[in-house]
């Protein structure tokens, strides 16, 4: 047997559950996991990634590679519900709290958080990151069919109520403008002003982007178009009692 579907036999003893069970959390065919195990051929990666999204609170080391412990000792970050849920009469106390975990290196379905560090090398189209800018990189079920291409602490205040300074923001590369979803929050890469957040819509001249604030206290500006290095749509945040 592939010793991954034996420790993946290992969730499911631990768990009570049956094989079918993970199957079915995972959004594989019924027998995926268990003809593989009875007939001892491997397991698409695919599945071990969505085993460790879905099932946290197992070491993602220890799945993989069988070092370690099977379960991690403690969750690392507190997340709250996607701002596209937050209205103004919404208190951040009434939303559902969940724990995920945080990893030293890349496993599979994980997104990076980025350092602060890591602000002058993003502008620019693709956002590179390099290695060690990179904080860790976290398993969010919610995120998992958005596109999140990276996380990055915001600070600032222009953009309450919807986000505030110290929330991570996750981010989904647009490579053309034709994709910008006007009035969506997104993360602009400026030559001069470096890495901002704003809701975009359309401005009376095609050479500009006209940029909202949330805070009512910051006034709309306008962005030159030649002045943007890269953009990415926010579609979710994590906010940290």
């Amino acid at each position: 047997m592939c010793k991954i579907l034996s420790r993946i036999n290992r969730i499911a003893e631990n768990e009570g559950i049956k094989l079918s069970t993970i199957e079915s959390a995972i959004g594989a065919s019924r027998g995926v996991l268990s003809k593989a195990i009875k007939n001892g051929t491997d397991v698409s990666s695919k599945w071990v990634g969505l085993i460790c999204e879905n099932f946290p609170k197992y070491s993602a080391q220890w799945l993989l590679t069988g070092n370690g412990e099977m379960l991690n000792s403690q969750p690392s970050v507190i997340i709250n519900e996607s701002p596209r849920h937050y209205t103004k009469n919404s208190h951040k106390d009434d939303m559902p709290i969940e724990t995920y975990h945080n990893y030293p290196e890349k496993v599979p379905g994980s997104i990076p958080l980025v350092s602060e560090m890591a602000m002058g090398g993003l502008v620019n189209e693709y956002f590179n990151v390099n290695n060690d800018e990179v904080l860790g990189y976290y398993l969010i079920p919610k995120f998992r069919n958005l596109g999140v291409d990276f996380m990055i602490e915001i600070s600032g205040d222009s953009m309450v109520p919807r986000f505030y300074p110290g929330d991570i923001i996750a981010c989904s590369i647009l490579h053309s403008t034709k994709f910008i979803q006007w009035n969506k929050s997104h993360l602009i890469a400026t030559e001069e002003q470096g890495l901002i957040v704003k809701r975009l819509m359309p401005a009376d001249t095609p050479e500009y982007f006209q940029a909202v604030s949330e805070n009512k206290e910051y006034p709309p500006f306008l962005i030159p178009k030649e002045e943007i290095r890269g953009i990415a749509l926010v579609v979710g945040s994590i906010h940290v009692e």
